[in-house]
């Protein structure tokens, strides 16, 4: 045996092929799979009380005893099925440990459902004997296939991800390979054995060789209800945005007020500070921010009752104004070398200096189209400029504070006069006051260019926030 590995862990499902590839694993000398040694009901097999010494209390209570008596006490090397709803602190001690070989194991997920429902009807779920065969037709539901996918699928990026962040690979094997002999020899290979077979086992026996049409009642039915699922994703919008950060030090806390602001850039964050601050009659510049992870997580601690919140612009009116006070203006703020990049590599049509008289409605208009373009270009990755807080999605803001808080309440701007005295009630500010409306931006307001091409513009750029929330055409 090569010392590569110190055990392995075979990932599958029900009715994907694992126990007749178990099976042939343990035909090998040198491995020995322990079954299902994980599953929250049993351990190993529905019939045995402990694998090596370790019993299910024992196990229940530190898995981690059980991966060290299968490490150290198997014939050779050792491991073990584990399925998507198995314990899933084993998860963390095998996959961020490179000594662990993984194979991972998969099916047409259509056919493993109507294995399933099959098995479930007869109460068959292993066959040795096909005289002992079971049949039975099942029903297809819609909803409970959906349900069905939806596990496997995030189970399987949930394992690609994590090898992918540890620089791991694993052997994958489909269901058609499994009576394939050179694909189970290079698995044995894979995992450090120096022996092979000469044929499979066949004491196992296919219990379902029907086409699925002999197998499911409602065919048809069935047949209309895939004709509705979406296999390559066609319906998803892309999205090349960096993951981000969640931006503590930006947030802003009551200065007695158990509330806490969690802004997205662009938004009306002036507005929404001074209806914060008159909250407890301070001045704006007194509110505390700049905090620390450590530091909010204390001022939630003292501050039982607290609520966190973030208002939601129109993506229109952001880049509006993520476009009038970062790069259309010039001084303290703005983002200068941004701005001097956009006008000589990608041509916006903006003065090199201050704004005059010849910066006109018109003139305005063609400079925040020529934004859009750029954005339509940034948010793709395709620009070598940074995609800025203030005109990234705010889907993708908010996924970032989501890592470390995720917002109580979504305020949308053109709510907050009625939202934002709500919810300063609900922690004892009955009387709280209404905050301003945000004013137009300048030199020309939104309300000056838009029109429809505008728009059209906004909703293809920001496709994520239109449909993750529901933006409807500005104004």
């Amino acid at each position: 045996m090569s010392g590569n590995f110190d055990y392995f862990v075979v990932f599958a499902e029900m009715r994907t092929g694992s126990n007749f590839l178990e099976t042939n694993l343990n035909a090998f000398e040198g491995l020995e799979c322990h079954g299902e040694a994980f599953n929250p009901h049993f351990i190993g097999y529905p019939n045995k009380t402990e694998i090596l010494g370790v019993t299910q209390a024992m196990r229940d209570g530190d898995p981690g005893r059980l991966i060290e008596a299968i490490k150290t006490g198997s014939e050779g090397l050792g491991g073990f099925r584990f399925f998507h709803d198995h314990d899933g602190r084993v998860l963390d001690i095998c996959l961020d440990d490179p000594r662990c070989a993984k194979i991972i194991l998969t099916r047409n997920p259509l056919d493993s459902y109507v294995s399933w429902k099959i098995a479930q009807a007869t109460g068959q779920w292993k066959l040795t004997n096909v005289k002992r065969r079971k049949d039975s037709k099942v029903s297809f539901d819609g909803d409970e296939f959906e349900r069905h996918v939806a596990h496997l699928q995030s189970f399987q990026v949930f394992l690609l991800n994590r090898l992918q962040m540890t620089g791991q690979t694993a052997f994958y094997v489909a269901y058609e390979d499994l009576q394939n002999l050179a694909v189970i020899n290079g698995m044995a290979r894979f995992l450090g054995c120096g022996t092979q077979l000469d044929a499979l086992d066949s004491s196992l026996k296919k219990q379902n060789p029907s086409p699925l049409s002999e197998k499911v009642a409602n065919y048809d039915e069935m047949e209309r209800a895939l004709s509705g699922q979406d296999p390559f994703n066609m319906t998803r919008i892309p999205n090349f945005e960096p993951r981000r950060g969640p931006a503590v030090p930006g947030f802003v806390t009551g200065a007695r007020a158990p509330l806490l602001y969690m802004p997205v850039r662009s938004g009306p964050e002036a507005e929404v500070r001074a209806w914060l601050a008159a909250l407890d009659e301070v001045p704006e510049d007194s509110l505390p921010t700049h905090l620390n992870q450590k530091a909010l997580r204390q001022w939630k601690r003292r501050n039982r009752r607290h609520r966190s919140f973030t208002v939601l612009r129109h993506p229109a009116a952001r880049a509006h104004d993520a476009f009038c006070n970062k790069i259309l203006m010039r001084g303290p703020g703005t983002y200068a070398d941004i701005r001097k990049t956009l006008r000589n590599f990608h041509k916006l049509p903006i003065p090199g200096g201050d704004l005059d008289e010849s910066y006109d409605r018109r003139a305005h208009r063609a400079a925040f189209v020529g934004f859009l373009d750029f954005l339509r270009a940034n948010l793709a990755g395709q620009t070598g400029i940074r995609i800025d807080a203030h005109w990234a999605s705010q889907v993708a803001v908010l996924q970032g504070m989501a890592q470390f808080a995720v917002p109580d309440m979504l305020i949308r701007e053109d709510e907050m006069q009625t939202d934002l005295p709500q919810m300063a009630g609900r922690v004892g500010y009955r009387d709280a006051p209404r905050p301003e409306r945000a004013t137009g931006d300048t030199p020309f307001a939104l309300s000056d260019i838009y029109d429809d091409e505008i728009e059209s513009l906004v909703s293809d750029i920001y496709q994520r926030d239109y449909m993750t929330f529901g933006f409807e055409p500005w104004q």
